[in-house]
């Protein structure tokens, strides 16, 4: 199975300046292009589970193979 990592950069509402990143992870449908398609669902549906924290960018990539998933 082949994977994208939808990489989050994300801050404290409460604390804007405290932030760290996210790595959501998927099934690639072949492109990063289908990454950036699917992306706003996905960190929809993430933000709302996690309402302190405000979404600051994303990016769409591939999953480096040194890191375990």
């Amino acid at each position: 199975m082949n994977l994208v990592d939808l990489i989050l950069t994300v801050c404290l509402t409460a604390h804007p300046g405290q932030c760290r990143v996210e790595h959501l992870h998927f099934e690639s449908h072949g492109s990063l292009m289908q990454c950036m398609l699917r992306a706003p669902t996905e960190i929809a549906k993430w933000a709302e589970e996690h309402p302190t924290l405000k979404i600051k960018r994303w990016k769409c990539a591939f999953p480096s193979p040194v890191r375990n998933i």
